[in-house]
C-alpha cells in the first residue's frame, strides 16, 4: 500500500556518524526540477552513468539541503550549506552513497513498485484465467495375486 504523508514537512536524514542533514521531501516538482538542472542537461552524452549519477545527485542536494549538522570547514569551523559546500559534501564517497539510499532510492523504489502492480479489477487481465492444468498421475492398477 501507498501511504502518503500529506505533512510535506522536511525531515532529518543521518548521513554518517554526526553528519545530518535536514532535505525538503522528495516530490515530483522536485525531481522534475532537477531533471532540468542546467548541470544535468549539459552532462555529456558520452558520460557514464556513473558521472551522471552524481551530477543528478549534487543537483537535487542543491535543491533539497534546507539545513545540516556536523559539516565544517578545513578549520573545524561549522558551516552554512551553499551550492558549492553542497558540492564538496557528495564528493565524499559515503556521504554520497549515504545520501543515494536515504533520500533518492526511497523515489525510485516507489517507481519500481508501481511497475509490479496488481492485475486490473476491469482490464484486459480481468477476465484472464489460469490455462495451465496440472499433470495427471498414472492411473494404478490392482495387482493380483
Amino acid at each position: 500500500m501507498l501511504t502518503l504523508d500529506l505533512t510535506n514537512a522536511p525531515r532529518w536524514h543521518d548521513l554518517a556518524p554526526g553528519v545530518r542533514v535536514q532535505l525538503r521531501p522528495l516530490t515530483t516538482a522536485l525531481m522534475v526540477a532537477t531533471r532540468s538542472d542546467p548541470a544535468v542537461e549539459t552532462v555529456p552524452e558520452d558520460a557514464s552513468d556513473e558521472e551522471r549519477a552524481v551530477a543528478f545527485a549534487k543537483a537535487l542536494a542543491r535543491r533539497a539541503v534546507l539545513a545540516w549538522e556536523g559539516i565544517g570547514d578545513a578549520d573545524g569551523n561549522a558551516i552554512d550549506p551553499s551550492p558549492e559546500a553542497i558540492d564538496a559534501l557528495l564528493d565524499v564517497w559515503p556521504i554520497f552513497e549515504a545520501f543515494q539510499l536515504t533520500y533518492v532510492s526511497k523515489g525510485l523504489l516507489l517507481e519500481q513498485e508501481k511497475n509490479a502492480s496488481a492485475l486490473s479489477p476491469n482490464g484486459p487481465s480481468a477476465g484472464a484465467t489460469d490455462t495451465a492444468k496440472p499433470a495427471r498421475k498414472p492411473a494404478r492398477t490392482a495387482r493380483r495375486g
